[in-house]
């Protein structure tokens, strides 16, 4: 079984934000990207390195034509329609524009997005901060992804996220993402469009 437990491209950074590991076929990455608050600063800075070094890493997956899910915490609000209206987090790290142009930058490199591919319209948040009421006005964010090649995407059965688990109490803030997958690939994914 292939494994990597840290993220390529600096040896000299310490923290744990990566695992990668082949199951069933399909290697399945799952990350958690610095959050890079307060911006401007140290963290933000380390926020856009460590992305870019997922771009360069991502990019080398999807070379390689093997079945991958990117799956993780992102931090990244990719469009204005995975956020509530907002100004709150307007000086976020979230949903400045470096952020969001490494998060496209991954995308534009051919990798589904699964849960916008399957809901493009519904909101689909998989945070809402404890802060000012967020989870009872559903002022919520969505700053995890299932990113899938295509050798997984001509798989795809489902993508959602659970809500109701935020709902109980002592949840995360999070909630969580998943993809269905059928065992085999049965010829080209279809738009019902």
């Amino acid at each position: 079984m292939r494994r990597r437990t840290e993220l390529p491209g600096d040896s000299a950074d310490a923290q744990s934000r990566y695992l990668e590991a082949a199951v069933n076929g399909v290697l399945i990455a799952s990350l958690y990207a610095p959050n890079g608050n307060p911006r401007p600063g140290p963290k933000f800075v380390y926020k856009l390195a460590w992305m870019e070094r997922l771009a360069a890493h991502s990019a080398e997956l999807y070379a390689a034509g093997v079945p991958v899910v990117l799956a993780g915490h992102y931090n990244v609000v990719p469009t204005d329609r995975d956020i509530y209206p907002r100004n709150s987090y307007a000086k976020d790290a979230l949903v400045q524009p470096e952020s969001r142009a490494l998060f496209k930058r991954i995308l534009d490199q051919g990798w589904m997005d699964a849960i916008r591919t399957l809901h493009p319209v519904a909101p689909m948040y998989t945070f809402w901060d404890y802060m000012r009421n967020r989870w009872s006005r559903d002022a919520g964010l969505r700053i995890d992804h299932l990113l899938l090649s295509p050798k997984v995407a001509e798989r795809l059965v489902d993508a959602r996220v659970d809500r109701s688990v935020r709902a109980k109490e002592g949840a995360s803030d999070h909630a969580p993402a998943w993809v269905m997958l059928r065992d085999r690939a049965i010829g080209p994914l279809r738009s019902s469009a």
